[in-house]
């Protein structure tokens, strides 16, 4: 295909160059992205190499807490879970109560060298089993009651705050990248903010697309009224980030052997985009198949395989580039499963579950408690840490971002980072 924009630039200092041959600014000014003609204009500063950023890792589909972080000297696990419970000889030892499913052994590596972490049974008051539902509730960090139009992270994008990302100091960067093929509802807001989306593994695959929104950006403008001036500049945005990310991403080269499943995948290519410079602040990724209900087994085993090596690789991809110290990775899931087992041999919606965190600044491997399991069957965990006490510690430790002012009151922080 005849790309006409195949020529033009995707950095500002390429845009500095083309300035420094000749190009006029100003009549270049009507057609480049707007980004890059206003912080040009405005000498906006580099974007910051220190920057903390967080990668979030949704386990869509309701993770079975018990069966990740093991109770193996509770004898009531194993009566909750005659069939499916991970055998005492089997779990990867934490303690001398708790144990790591067999599948998790990267994980557990990264445990042992003090850059990952697990936060016990977390959950909220009145929960809901519906996956939609309890979605929301987790994204949006509303209570059980509540009906937020906002998302969290959103909140935390359309803060002032000291660590929120602004217009200015972000190099044109997309604030906030989610590598899903909708929006989370952890990004909306209230506010607009430059945000941008990769399918599931970053494969594209999008040509049609990309054609169609290089045909509008180069349509004859001249009855042009503000509005459409402005969807076309932001068309122009879309499309040079576009651009941009499929260059950073299609030249990466890992410094860590990736497995080639697209959650891994996905990984890596959030790896590529960090290590390119941009300013983004927050990622978003998900790995998907977590509503076991039945046969929980084997394929639950292979989805904390497939957490477990994508999150390993991920992490030493970053210590290799030394950038492990900027980056905070954090493991959600709108729900964990029944403690008893059904008769299909999986488990049903429950309600609490531990979490994942993971990075060179995370303290300690065990936070919270674990849930008590003396328990009749078809009842559910007691939660004992809330879920918004965990982004109450990302917001006020990792982004020195005042609590109340996103999650609408305080919340006691843990002490993982």
């Amino acid at each position: 295909m005849n790309n006409a924009f195949q020529s033009l630039p995707t950095t500002r200092r390429e845009f500095l160059t083309w300035g420094s041959k000749g190009i006029g600014l100003l009549a270049f000014s009507q057609f480049a992205p707007s980004f890059l003609v206003q912080s040009t204009l405005a000498a906006t500063p580099s974007p910051e190499k220190d920057r903390s950023i967080l990668v979030l890792v949704q386990l869509a589909g309701g993770n079975d807490g018990l069966n990740t972080v093991i109770p193996y000297e509770d004898p009531e696990y194993y009566r909750l879970r005659p069939t499916i419970g991970i055998k005492k000889q089997e779990a990867i030892r934490l303690d001398d109560t708790l144990g790591l499913h067999p599948s998790l052994a990267a994980l557990h590596g990264l445990m042992q060298d003090g850059s990952a972490g697990i936060i016990q049974n977390v959950g909220y008051p009145n929960p809901n089993h519906s996956h939609f539902r309890s979605s929301e509730i987790w994204e949006t960090g509303s209570e059980s009651n509540q009906f937020m139009p906002t998302g969290w992270i959103g909140r935390f994008l359309d803060n002032d705050c000291g660590g929120a990302p602004g217009t200015a100091g972000t190099g044109g960067d997309p604030v906030a990248v989610h590598v899903t093929n909708e929006l989370p509802q952890s990004f909306q807001a209230d506010k607009p903010h430059s945000t941008f989306g990769l399918r599931g593994g970053g494969n594209r695959n999008n040509k049609e697309n990309l054609a169609f929104l290089e045909k509008l950006v180069k349509e004859d403008d001249h009855q042009a009224n503000a509005n459409a001036s402005f969807l076309r500049a932001t068309m122009m945005d879309a499309l040079v980030t576009e651009q941009r990310v499929q260059k950073v991403i299609g030249s990466y080269r890992a410094e860590s052997a990736y497995p080639g499943n697209n959650f891994a995948q996905s990984l890596r290519n959030v790896a590529a985009l960090i290590s390119s410079g941009m300013s983004t602040r927050v990622y978003f990724v998900s790995l998907g198949g977590f509503d076991t209900h039945s046969n929980q087994t084997n394929n639950h085993a292979n989805l904390l395989k497939t957490l477990s090596e994508g999150l390993a690789a991920f992490q030493k991809d970053l210590v290799a580039r030394k950038l492990d110290s900027q980056v905070l990775t954090m493991t959600f899931s709108e729900f964990g499963r029944r403690p008893n087992e059904n008769e299909s041999r999986g488990t049903d919606h429950g309600t609490a579950a531990p979490l994942f965190v993971m990075g060179s600044q995370i303290k300690g491997s065990l936070h919270g408690t674990p849930p008590s399991l003396a328990l009749q069957k078809n009842k559910d965990l007691e939660f004992s840490t809330d879920f918004r006490q965990v982004y109450a510690t990302v917001l006020d430790k990792w982004f020195s971002c005042p609590t109340d002012q996103v999650l609408g009151k305080t919340y006691a922080p843990l002490p993982f980072i």
